[in-house]
């Protein structure tokens, strides 16, 4: 599938019912994650930073991450989304900027927070956070081509806000021009019917924390549009590592690995899951 295609299939994706986003972090899971169904896929940060070895939050820069982007879009045939973490700088500018490069990668869309990558992960004063997503909107509509720009209030995931001044805000982004609505880890399921509420646009729904305990199903009821994952799986597989290499070290156990894939069903899904080497970009 084209580039062109592409776009335009994300933005149908949101435009009704309900779909799982999975979050690969590499060539592979992205393969693999494509091969099992996916209809979209969406980049992690904390993901990316990992296999990096460095921790979460504003550690890795923008071009790295546009760089790492590429190679999930080219990796296979489906839509992808960018976290792009609060867009590389505190200025409404760079987060058009950041717009733009998203595009020049082939994302198909970005998601960018309200938070400054600083100690504390404090929220950005409501006006500049409204006049940010109002840059990146603007820059987005201005490509050739569709783009679906997601707006995250992160405070309450962040401690820095509670969910009220999250509903002010996402109703805020959604004036400014937003296509798709974000409130990571809301208390529980009435926080997030209240966000659901208070916006007419698209809302993400985070599967983690009290979230994680719901089906598709009953996110979807809910009125949800798009369920992504974040880190989530990236750091399951993180478990494996710890849990199985303990036990090897500790206990001079193996027991962990009895689940383990096999080579041939790992290599089926990375071909299933790539790339049309004759599509276009």
């Amino acid at each position: 599938m084209n580039l062109a295609a592409r776009h335009q299939a994300f933005q149908e994706l949101h435009q009704s019912g309900c779909f799982v986003i999975p979050n690969p972090w590499d060539i592979g899971s992205a393969r693999m994650m494509a091969a099992l169904g996916a209809k979209a896929l969406a980049t992690t940060s904390a993901g990316f930073a990992f296999t990096l070895g460095r921790p979460d939050m504003g550690r890795v820069s923008r071009d790295e991450v546009l760089a790492h982007a590429e190679a999930i879009v080219t990796a296979t045939d489906l839509p992808v989304s960018g976290d792009f973490e609060n867009g590389f700088g505190d200025a409404p500018d760079y987060v058009a900027e950041t717009v733009r490069l998203a595009a020049e990668a082939g994302l198909s869309g970005c998601s960018i927070e309200d938070t400054r990558m600083v100690d504390g992960n404090p929220a950005y004063d409501f006006d500049l956070a409204v006049e940010r997503v109002r840059a990146g909107v603007a820059a987005a509509r201005a490509l050739p081509h569709p783009f679906v720009f997601c707006a995250r209030a992160d405070g309450v995931m962040n401690g820095s806000y509670g969910i009220e001044e999250a509903i002010r805000r996402i109703r805020a982004f959604e004036e400014a021009g937003a296509d798709l609505l974000y409130v990571p880890v809301p208390p529980g399921v009435d926080e997030l019917k209240q966000v659901l509420a208070a916006v007419s646009k698209p809302v993400n729904a985070l599967a983690a924390g009290p979230l994680s305990k719901c089906s598709v199903g009953e996110l979807a009821a809910m009125g949800v549009r798009r369920i992504s994952l974040g880190s989530m799986i990236a750091r399951a597989t993180h478990a494996v590592i710890r849990d199985a290499t303990k036990a090897m070290l500790e206990e001079g156990s193996f027991a962990p690995l009895a689940g383990a894939a096999k080579g041939g069903e790992i290599d089926a899904m990375l071909l299933a899951g790539a790339a049309d080497a004759d599509g276009e970009r």
